[in-house]
């Protein structure tokens, strides 16, 4: 285990992907407010374009004054120094000054507050640096009765120098402790096996400490060499992204590098060679994966295991990626379709080879719908489709859109014969509004979907106009509480409907909220051109209310079937977020409800409840619910090696116990599809990830019940 999630700069917090509509706003650009011969600088332009967009575009109407101010200046003081290791008390004296100041900053687009900041943490960085060389220098006493408090939450920042040094101490300490647990861990399997000839056997505390420390060094200077490597517009964007969630939490400012990643992850394809890379320690880079079907497997000298030392684009000089950040050597591994790379790579046999690769367009699959044929002990088929989001492909005329992947699987199970189908949405964190329309429209005839309200505006009813229906069978839908966004929709009008029953944990994640994204280099006037690329915004312009009036922000969709949930006493939603925006409600529509499913859907709700009652697996995850609130809410760590390893022991026991508790392999067969699997059996690592993915399926508890509520219904 590497604790490294404490030692980090910017706060990272739950992020759900955004609606979107699909459209690229074109705005008029008004002049910037400057004063006399000021120089109109790319972050001043930036700047400009983000504030006129959020305030002339943004759902909610918010005043840019010293409220704001202070907002803001909260939310980049957390961003760059959560866990308050960097700034001292007296830092935060200099800054508080602009704390009712930065309405002006950003109406006027200045820097000062920003360049300050940047001034006392860089000052601090290189602080830090040298108080991790000298405690690192000398051996841990893991003897003394010290704590570590793992929950910033809980800290203040530090007095002076000598407090944050002692803040660092025991981050160290706590940081080589889990490091020297897990290798005593091993230790003690290696001296139970007589066979294990490992040279861990003999080895001292003493001499594990300082093999722990050690590698601590290499992990602590590898982060201070990210640190010094990060890129002006990322310090950019952690200004703007405090500027943009002052107004909500999804709001955001997409640097160029940051919006190119967006755009796969949406749309699941993107043009290279179909690597998967990590950087290891000391700037290596590894080639974790081949893509089947990619550039790279078609090629085949490309291998796992290999280590990619230069980078070439076709007859250029190659250029060293050794000590390169990893984001920017991909950039240069990636390219266009039917463009050439020559990747200079050391193999795991230390030989070294020039592969050259055309590049092609690569599709992620996993991030694609998929489906299974599932059969329960009197054989009778049912229906699984897993949608891991609403993706579409606004770019590539022809690209891949979820309501048509969806209408394709719901074909397929058709004509497998399938007697009832479960939609899987967990963890589905949203997408494309427009496809979300789409495939509710799958499910019922033509009637609203969902309402859509701007700010200034009645709300527009957005509608399925295609009175065909592909599936009319009996339907589960599961959800938990990381399902959001699009995924609410869909769920929140089957149920309205009452199309099919909702399974799942007590709410979903609660974001009503849509989003469009706003090109910014489509808004700068052509004396300005050489500024751009300037990144893209996304701004939330709506909020959208569930058919029957009600609004799923901050409460979510309610399942009509609840499960007992891992994290039911854990802070999760929308409603944990910094300044969400409030929930309300709007009238009601008309439209014709499935009432006939009503008796079958209440015979099925009161049989999952007897079911839950009697599991011993739903019972030990409530147990084990309130146990991981438990650990959640205790996060004074002892820095005694006695004290953390009999922690470590108790909390493993208790762990070891819940989980057999819970272990399950459900008595349902699952099946690819018939037409899947030509597709599934061309490459091992594909047929390999179909059976880990099938084997959790069978593990999976909740799934298991849902196929049961499913049978019911039939």
């Amino acid at each position: 285990m590497r604790p490294f999630a404490p030692l980090r700069i910017m706060k990272v917090s739950l992020k759900v992907t955004a609606i979107c509509v699909g459209l690229l706003l074109l705005m008029s650009y008004s002049p910037m407010r400057l004063g006399v011969g000021e120089e109109i600088t790319r972050d001043k332009l930036l700047l400009s374009l983000v504030v006129q967009n959020l305030q002339s575009r943004h759902y909610s109407v918010i005043k840019i004054d010293d409220e704001f101010s202070k907002k803001m200046f909260k939310i980049f003081i957390d961003q760059l120094d959560y866990n308050k290791r960097f700034f001292t008390q007296e830092d935060l004296q200099k800054l508080s000054d602009y704390q009712t100041q930065l309405d002006d900053e950003v109406t006027y687009q200045r820097y000062d507050f920003y360049n300050l900041a940047y001034q006392l943490l860089n000052k601090r960085i290189g602080q830090a640096e040298q108080f991790c060389k000298e405690i690192l220098a000398k051996p841990f006493d893991f003897t003394l009765n010290e704590t570590y408090q793992t929950n910033p939450e809980k800290t203040v920042f530090a007095k002076n120098d000598a407090e944050l040094k002692e803040y660092w101490r025991k981050y160290l300490k706590y940081y080589t402790l889990v490091r020297l647990n897990n290798t005593l861990e091993l230790q003690e399997q290696v001296r139970k096996n007589p066979n294990d000839t490992s040279s861990l056997r003999n080895k001292t505390l003493a001499q594990l400490e300082q093999e722990a420390r050690e590698n601590t060094v290499k992990d602590i200077e590898d982060y201070f060499k990210r640190l010094r490597e990060t890129e002006p517009i990322e310090q950019v964007s952690t200004y703007l992204n405090a500027l943009t969630a002052a107004f909500d939490p999804h709001t955001t400012y997409y640097a160029p590098k940051a919006k190119e990643k967006f755009d796969e992850d949406f749309s699941g394809r993107f043009e290279g060679i179909g690597a998967q890379l990590q950087q290891e320690r000391g700037g290596l880079i590894k080639v974790v994966e081949i893509i089947p079907g990619s550039a790279s497997w078609r090629q085949g000298e490309l291998k796992a295991g290999d280590y990619i030392l230069a980078v070439a684009q076709g007859d250029d000089k190659p250029v060293d990626v050794t000590n390169m950040r990893l984001d920017n050597a991909v950039r240069l591994i990636k390219g266009k379709k039917g463009t050439e790379v020559r990747l200079t790579v050391r193999k795991p046999d230390g030989t070294i080879k020039v592969i050259s690769i055309i590049r092609d367009v690569v599709i992620r699959e996993e991030l694609y719908v998929k489906s299974l044929i599932v059969k329960d002990k009197n054989n009778h088929k049912l229906g699984y489709i897993y949608l891991p989001g609403f993706y579409a492909d606004f770019s590539n005329k022809g690209g891949r859109n979820c309501g048509e992947d969806v209408r394709q699987e719901l074909e397929k199970l058709k004509a497998e014969g399938v007697e009832g189908i479960i939609l899987d949405l967990r963890n589905n964190g949203g997408g494309s509004l427009q496809e979300v329309i789409e495939m509710t429209g799958l499910f019922i005839e033509e009637g609203p979907v969902v309402q859509v309200k701007s700010r200034e505006n009645a709300p527009i009813v957005l509608e399925d106009v295609n009175p065909s229906v592909v599936y009319t069978g009996p339907l589960v839908v599961m959800v938990n509480s990381f399902s959001a966004s699009a995924s609410e929709i869909l769920s929140g009008a089957i149920q309205d409907y009452k199309r099919g029953l909702i399974v799942g944990s007590s709410s979903t994640f609660g974001k009503g909220t849509v989003q469009s994204i706003i090109d910014l280099d489509r808004m700068v006037p052509p004396n300005l051109y050489n500024h751009k690329p300037l990144g893209s915004l996304m701004v939330t312009i709506q909020k959208f209310y569930r058919i029957n009036g009600t609004t799923n922000q901050l409460k979510g969709v309610v399942p009509d079937i609840i499960l007992p949930d891992t994290y039911a006493y854990l802070k999760v939603g929308e409603k944990q977020e910094l300044y969400p925006l409030p929930a309300d409600q709007i009238k009601p529509l008309n439209y014709k409800v499935f009432t006939e499913n009503e008796p079958k859907f209440l015979r099925a709700k009161i049989n999952s409840k007897e079911r839950v009652m009697k599991s011993q697996q739903f019972a030990s995850i409530e147990q084990y619910a309130a146990r991981l609130k438990e650990l959640k809410e205790d996060t004074e760590i002892p820095l005694s090696l006695e004290k953390y390893r009999a922690r470590q022991a108790k909390e493993r026991e208790e762990s070891k116990k819940f989980e057999e508790q819970k272990r399950f392999t459900s008595d349902f067969e699952f099946f690819n599809l018939k037409e899947d699997l030509p597709k599934i059996n061309i490459d091992s690592v594909r047929i390999r990830k179909n059976k880990e993915w099938i084997d959790n399926l069978k593990k999976d508890l909740y799934l298991h019940e849902a196929l049961q509520v499913l049978n019911d219904i039939i």
